[in-house]
């Protein structure tokens, strides 16, 4: 009954604004509205639309290192490509290994070949199975570059449901104003709880479509540079391929270190613990 009344009020005074000539609060206060700063509009959303900010920033931030970490230059040094392929057709497994294990080298296309590799040498198959640990290390490789765009995609669909939020708090603290104040007092507290409403709302708005966009483009962007890192990677497995076919009529086995691989040349535990068993056995 008072909302009605409210209503009724509200309607007859602009009626008769428009009658006598003179201009209506209400569009005195648009008026006023207009000339407000962003930051005006900004502050308007309150404890939510700080929370909206905070969150634009940290978006702001991951889109920025999506771009420094993410590129072909980043993923796919041509100088590591190629000090790669030379020692893979030397045959040089082990040299290629270290290669890949050196911090000031690390790249995706590094380290895909340092956990392949070292795979490689811990497994009974060897070199054998150099494709399959290949494409596993490029798997989790790619996994990992995604989970800065799964931030992104995070912030995207939270944006809306704090601005949501925000306009539940303007709602109900508009019926509250009704419900408690009368004349002025009552239209001013409405007015501000409906502001904050609708800030929030297109707070959440403003900060979750261009990061749903960024998203989509990010996951776009990773898969194409992952496919052509994949590109590289087969073609330098294929040098490794065939360097190892050459090698095998023309090289003898040589002993190898304790705990070296006998067909690659990397560390590995089991062959050391198996050396050491045989000699012991030759003591005894």
């Amino acid at each position: 009954m008072r909302a009605s009344a409210w209503l009724l009020e509200t309607v007859g005074g602009i009626v008769l604004a428009q009658t006598t000539g003179t201009t209506p609060t209400a569009a005195s206060a648009v008026s006023e509205s207009s000339g407000r700063s962003i930051l005006q509009y900004v502050t308007a959303g309150g404890l939510v639309g700080y929370v909206i900010i905070t969150l634009s920033v940290v978006a702001l931030g991951l889109v920025i290192a999506h771009f420094i970490q993410v590129r072909r230059e980043k993923m796919i040094p041509p100088q590591a490509a190629e000090d790669l392929a030379r020692l893979f057709r030397e045959n040089d497994i082990a040299s290629a290994f270290q290669y890949c294990a050196q911090e000031a080298n690390d790249s995706f296309l590094t380290r895909v070949f340092h956990n392949a590799l070292r795979r490689c040498g811990t497994s009974p198959f060897g070199m054998l199975e150099l494709r399959a640990a290949l494409e596993d290390a490029g798997q989790r490789e790619t996994e990992r570059l995604q989970r800065t765009t799964d931030a992104v995609g995070l912030i995207a669909a939270v944006g809306p449901m704090l601005g949501l939020l925000g306009t539940v708090f303007g709602m109900i603290g508009a019926f509250g104003a009704i419900g408690e104040n009368d004349g002025a007092a009552r239209s001013k507290e409405l007015a501000g709880f409906m502001a904050l409403a609708l800030v929030t709302t297109a707070q959440g708005l403003v900060v979750a479509i261009p990061c749903t966009a960024a998203f989509q483009i990010f996951k776009r962007r990773i898969d194409r540079l992952a496919s052509e890192a994949g590109e590289v990677i087969e073609q330098l497995a294929g040098v490794v391929e065939q360097a190892s076919g050459a090698a095998k009529p023309q090289q003898r086995p040589r002993p190898q270190g304790p705990g070296m691989s006998q067909q690659t040349g990397i560390p590995t535990g089991q062959q050391a613990s198996q050396q050491a068993s045989m000699q012991n056995a030759g003591r005894q």
